[in-house]
């Protein structure tokens, strides 16, 4: 993304969730990304599956794709949050492109390892989302990444 098309905006939500969207709503030939910031709890994971709808809605997935998307997040975050360390943060990226979706989902973990590949919570999360992969980054960062491709075989 160059210096001239980024435009950051970070709108406050409710109790320390925050949605921060990078891009430009008028070029649609270049990716934007919106992230996510919340606590790391199960009781916020609504305002994600809610961000996860509309911004899929606004690439036209169809309500299927959509609804196997909110599905995926609520699996992706069980997977993290079971590893996150209390009192920090969630936190979720999307990289929009015209018929693609990708979102890195990541926490901070006490003794951070990859998600189990072989478990069928994995299963279904490959199922649903298409292509989904794991990593570890510094500072005890787990993520898992999701990307949904509108129309993909096996969608909806």
């Amino acid at each position: 993304m160059t210096e001239d098309t980024a435009a950051t905006t970070a709108v406050p939500g409710e109790s320390g969730a925050s949605l921060v969207r990078d891009g430009s709503p008028t070029d649609r030939g270049a990716a934007d990304y919106v992230h996510v910031r919340m606590p790391a709890e199960s009781a916020y994971l609504s305002v994600l599956r809610t961000a996860t709808a509309g911004l899929a809605a606004r690439l036209d997935f169809t309500l299927d794709e959509i609804e196997d998307l909110r599905i995926a997040i609520d699996e992706a975050c069980a997977m993290l949050l079971a590893q996150a360390i209390p009192g920090t943060d969630l936190e979720c990226g999307f990289e929009l492109e015209a018929d693609e979706v990708t979102i890195t989902v990541s926490v901070t973990a006490a003794q951070a390892r990859m998600p189990a590949r072989d478990t069928f919570a994995w299963t279904v999360l490959s199922a649903l989302a298409g292509s989904v992969d794991s990593r570890l980054g510094s500072g005890d960062q787990v993520s898992i990444v999701l990307v949904k491709r509108r129309g993909a075989v096996g969608s909806g």
